[in-house]
């Protein structure tokens, strides 16, 4: 007969081993290819070697859709996280609508998800970390509008349809330059890029083939959008004429301001997005409250202040120090 002495150590050690475990994170991207979010990445990483000096093991896996406009295969991403059952998930969603029934089966299924850089159509999510985008948008209004001297001819190349981080901020450029531009005339406000720098270019070449003669300025609401419209605006011999604001900052878009093409960057803090989105999600693993909001943060950038030292890590973020 098997002492109960030795059946007591066994649960003890089986209890010790299980309470090592590490939390498993999956952080899932809207995308995988954009600078934004390898950002993000970094910052899930930096977060990831932060708590493991705390003594608190983490394990992150990366996994997002090749395309930023595959509703279909995040979904499937997200369920297959489920299926493996991982300790909280980290989303990006690149729909506001398509994303809220994996989710909820995610949250039923007791593991909790924190929400990063775009919203979700629910609320049972534990957070929500992000960039007060409508703010954003307004911001790169404002700055537009000054360098126009309030009159002139605008176009706003969108992103794509379902992505609410970028919605919020057409509407808040919309919103300001309505209300506070009068004389400003929006000649384009529709016409969606799609999900890539190519399809982008595209979109924004059929607009300056309309516009290009009459316009003065124009806004970029992310990353790929913004490479786009300055590629395409370079083509054109428009580039370092029309006054540009695009949002997001990268080697392109960095470079394009630092050579005059664009006049001024609306920026977002991705590296700490992808860092509070894991530290979050521990957090409520561990019973910890946690606010239902997190701004991270949003800025504006030109050539004057590009080399401030308090902007280092958002314009050339660290990659290097935790992706190789």
């Amino acid at each position: 007969m098997k002492s109960p002495w030795l059946a007591l150590l066994g649960f003890c050690c089986a209890a010790a081993l299980t309470a090592a475990e590490p939390y498993t994170i999956a952080v899932i991207p809207k995308g995988t290819t954009h600078e934004f979010w390898k950002s993000i990445h970094a910052g899930a990483v930096k977060a990831q070697r932060e708590l493991a000096a705390e003594g608190i093991a983490v394990n992150v896996i990366w996994k997002g859709p090749l395309k930023e406009d595959d509703r279909e295969q995040q979904v499937q991403v997200v369920e297959n996280f489920i299926g493996r059952r991982v300790s909280g998930i980290v989303l990006a969603p690149l729909d506001h609508k398509a994303l809220v029934a994996p989710v909820e089966t995610a949250v039923r299924g007791k593991i909790p998800v924190v929400i990063i850089d775009s919203g979700l159509a629910t609320n049972v999510y534990a957070s929500f970390v992000s960039t007060d985008n409508r703010e954003g948008g307004r911001i790169a209004a404002r700055n537009l509008g000054r360098l126009l001297g309030g009159k002139g001819n605008v176009i706003m190349l969108r992103l794509q349809v379902g992505s609410n981080s970028t919605e919020e901020r057409e509407a808040g450029f919309v919103e300001v330059m309505q209300q506070d531009f009068p004389s400003i005339r929006l000649l384009s406000i529709d016409q969606h890029a799609g999900a890539t720098r190519d399809t982008a270019k595209r979109a924004a070449e059929t607009l300056l083939s309309r516009y290009g003669s009459v316009v003065n300025g124009v806004f970029a609401p992310n990353e790929s959008t913004g490479a786009g419209m300055l590629l395409a605006l370079r083509d054109a011999g428009l580039a370092g004429k029309v006054k540009f604001i695009a949002f997001d900052s990268g080697e392109t878009l960095n470079a394009g301001l630092k050579s005059g093409h664009i006049d001024g960057l609306v920026v977002q803090n991705p590296m700490n997005m992808g860092y509070l989105g894991v530290k979050t999600a521990v957090a409520v693993l561990r019973g910890e409250k946690v606010p239902a909001r997190i701004d991270t943060g949003v800025g504006f950038v030109t050539r004057e202040n590009f080399d401030d030292p308090a902007l280092a890590d958002i314009v050339n973020p660290p990659l290097d120090k935790y992706l190789k």
